[in-house]
This record gives C-alpha cells, structure tokens and sequence, in this order.
C-alpha cells in the first residue's frame, strides 16, 4: 500500500513539472506600433537579432508581430523590451521619448498626421 501511494504521489508531482517545460519552439505574437515599410524592416531586424529568435515578421496593417522563438534561451518580455529600445510601443512596454525621437520623421507613429498620411 505504501508502494502505490508513492508511486501516486511521484506521478502528481511530475505531471506539473512538465507542463511548465519551456518550449523550443514557442510561439507568440502581440501587437507593435509602427506605420510603414521602414518600421516593419526595424522591428523585424531587432526580434531577429534577439537571441533565441528564430523567426520574426511584422504586419503593417494589423501591428502583429509573430514569433517563433526559443524559451530557454528568451523570454517575451526580453523581446519586447528590444522592440521598444528602437522606438517602438508595446502594450507592455513603451519606448522612452528619446528612443521614439531617434526614428526616421516618416516613422512617428504616436503623431496623427503621420498615421493619417500613411492611411493613403
């Protein structure tokens, strides 16, 4: 009797070891800002460069990034922090003004006129 209950007790012990097992091929995406073709090719060029990385795009309709990436090496905040260190916004995590005020004038996505004259 003894035997089966350690036994038992082993067995609900591991189940939620391994469920907390980082993947090597996690995947995740979450919303950047940005307005243009420059923005795309800067958030991409930064995820990507991130170690652990392994792929990394970026719509500009939608604000998507999707990744793949390798959780023992990365986590999305360490991502996420990246992407804002180039000057662009997360939910989490915004650029600091002097990051954004380091964009290209075509890339100020905060500014209405530039979202708006992006929409045409």
């Amino acid at each position: 009797m003894k035997k089966i209950f350690l036994i038992l007790t082993v067995l609900f012990l591991s189940v939620p070891m391994s469920a907390q097992k980082k993947k090597k091929n996690a995947k995740a995406t979450f919303k950047v800002d940005g307005v243009c073709m420059m923005c795309k090719k800067r958030i991409e060029k930064v995820a990507l460069s991130t170690k652990g990385v392994k792929y990394a795009v970026w719509n500009v309709k939608s604000h998507d990034l999707s990744l793949i990436f390798d959780e023992r090496k990365v986590d999305l905040k360490a991502i996420k922090q990246r992407v804002a260190k180039v000057g662009h916004d997360t939910k989490e995590i915004k650029a600091t003004t002097e990051d954004y005020d380091n964009l290209h004038p075509c890339c100020k996505y905060r500014e209405e006129e530039v979202r708006e004259d992006h929409k045409k």
